[in-house]
Order: structure tokens, then C-alpha cells, then sequence
């Protein structure tokens, strides 16, 4: 995105106040469907020149005149140039995703994430950055565990997964923005940045922890879906995962725990094509011969979920 006033995501619409009853402290500006904007605009930094942003009605301005649209849906776009298109869930994988996880069946170890988060923070006030956030469902669970005292900002390059994460949670912030360049944030803001099955830049999740702060990762483990992948064609977990997770990470972080969960999903041939269609295999077949392949396979259908939680500290 060339330097000045990028194209308006959307379409944008004028914020109004909070008039929420029984909300107390300042007047906040707030997006029409309850979100909230302006309590992370602090935390964030202009994508081209690095200085902070303001919030006035529907633009989000730095001191040096570089501005971005809010859009309707409440969102803003951070981009600072041309975003990796390729990488960017289509609408498509957004809406399966949002079906398979309004089911429940990663609720379970959304839940021991968030349980996960509230360890880390406590109950102290601070800002949870989800770095790959898609729809803002895991997000949300971690602000609930996490307490009121907590905000969220939801950083995903897919335009179609920021709406959603938009109204996933009255206190989640959203930002279109690409997690392999330098994020759009503030040095030393988070608490917390959470990052799940999404791509990690080390250097920047370093960046923007506070003193204090921690990391945790979600991967999926190697036996994840099971004799799915190979039913179905899908593309198989990186039997070197592990060992790329911790080159990826250890020159700027120390691992301080790992756990695995494991469950097991019970799935309709409507939720096995929910789970191909969410992940990165949507890219590499054929709805049609998906479909072919799922009318095979038995309903319900049981596959294991394996996962491994990783948390880290800055090596400072």
C-alpha cells in the first residue's frame, strides 16, 4: 500500500459514542455492533512511519498525515503495502471455519488456552494480541477467562475472518494486518500474544510483549485428523513442526512449558467438510472430489484432535 491514505477497506461509517447503560469511566467511542476501537487505537502504530495512531470518527490518523478508513463492519486495515493475497483466507474458509467452531468442536482446547491465558496474566489490566486471530473465536474466550480488565486486538491478513473477529467480543479490537511484517503495534504493549495455528515472526511478537509478558502457540500435533488426511488427500502435519516451532522462535524466546491436548471429534460429513474447507488443504482440492470422498467415509465419523500448547517468555 503506497504511503499516505490507503483506500477505505469496505466502505466506513462514522463511530458513535457509548451510550451502554451502567458502563462507567470515560466516553468511549464505540463501533455500532458493541466492539470496541478505540481502546486499543493506543496500542497501535501507524504501518508506514511507526508513530502512534488516533482515532477520530471513522479514520485512524498518525501526527504525520497517514490515515485509514474505519470500515463499516468496524474494522481497520493496517496494511502497509500489498498483502500476500495467496495467504489471506477466502470467504469461503472463513464461513466454514465460523460453522465448525460455532459447533463446539474446538471447544475444548479453546477452553484450556483460556484457562492457559488467566495463569499468565492474572488479573492484571493489559492488551492480548492474537496474531492470526481469524474470526475471533479464540480470542474471545481468552478475554472472558482473562476478566474485564482485559482488551484484545485480532491481527489477520483476511479482510473476510477481521469482520467476524470485529463482533466476536465487545472487547476486541480488529485490525487487517499481515503477521510477517512488523506489526502494527507498540513496543512493549502486550501482555499476552496468543497465536494459533498462524504464521509466528519471532522478532515482532518480542517487540511488542511488555516486561512480563508471554507467548503461547497452538500447533496441531502430527496424529491430527488421523485417517482423515489420508482419506481424503489432505496435506499432512510437518513431521519437523517441532523442531521448525523452536528455530522459529528460540532466538528470541525461551520455551517454558509444552502440553498436548488431545479429543476427540465426533463429526457429520457436513463438519468434515466444515474442517477441510477451514484449513490450508481448501487451497489444494477440489470441492467436487471433496465431496465425492466424504460421501465414503461412515457418519459420524471419528477423528482425533491432537494439539500442542506451547508457551514462551522473551529471552531478555
Amino acid at each position: 500500500m503506497p504511503q499516505g491514505r490507503p483506500p477505505a477497506p469496505g466502505g466506513a461509517r462514522t463511530l458513535r459514542p457509548d451510550r451502554a447503560r451502567g458502563r462507567s469511566g470515560p466516553r468511549r467511542t464505540r463501533r455500532e455492533d458493541g466492539g470496541v476501537l478505540q481502546d486499543v487505537i493506543d496500542h497501535l502504530a501507524c504501518p508506514v512511519c511507526r508513530f502512534g495512531l488516533a482515532l477520530a470518527e471513522r479514520t485512524v490518523r498518525c501526527p504525520n498525515g497517514h490515515s485509514f478508513d474505519v470500515a463499516r463492519q468496524g474494522y481497520v486495515s493496517l496494511l502497509s503495502g500489498p498483502g500476500a493475497a495467496g495467504t489471506a483466507d477466502t470467504p469461503e474458509m472463513v464461513a466454514a471455519r465460523e460453522r465448525f467452531l460455532a459447533a463446539g468442536h474446538y471447544a475444548p482446547l479453546a477452553d484450556r488456552v483460556a484457562r492457559l491465558a488467566a495463569e499468565l496474566t492474572g488479573d492484571a489490566r493489559g492488551l492480548v494480541v492474537d496474531a492470526g486471530a481469524g474470526t475471533g473465536y479464540l480470542l474471545a474466550r481468552v478475554l472472558d477467562a482473562a476478566g474485564p480488565a482485559a482488551t484484545g486486538l485480532a491481527l489477520d491478513i483476511s479482510k473476510h475472518a477481521i469482520k467476524r473477529a470485529a463482533r466476536a467480543h465487545p472487547r476486541i479490537g480488529a485490525v487487517v494486518a499481515d503477521v510477517w511484517r512488523p506489526l502494527p503495534v507498540r513496543d512493549g504493549r502486550a501482555a499476552l500474544v496468543t497465536n494459533a495455528f498462524a504464521p509466528r515472526n519471532g522478532p515482532e511478537f518480542a517487540r511488542v510483549l511488555a516486561p512480563g509478558g508471554a507467548l503461547v502457540v497452538v500447533t496441531p500435533g502430527p496424529g491430527h485428523l488421523g485417517g482423515l488426511v489420508e482419506a481424503l488427500g489432505l496435506l499432512s502435519v510437518d513431521q519437523e513442526k517441532d523442531r521448525r516451532l523452536a528455530a522459529s522462535l528460540s532466538r528470541h524466546f525461551t520455551r517454558i512449558s509444552e502440553t498436548a491436548e488431545e479429543i476427540t471429534l465426533t463429526l457429520d460429513h457436513a463438519a468434515v467438510e466444515a474442517v477441510v474447507r477451514m484449513g490450508p488443504s481448501a487451497h489444494h482440492i477440489d470441492p467436487a472430489t471433496l465431496r465425492r470422498r466424504i460421501a465414503d467415509l461412515p457418519e459420524p465419523y471419528v477423528a482425533p484432535g491432537s494439539f500442542r500448547i506451547t508457551v514462551w517468555r522473551p529471552a531478555r
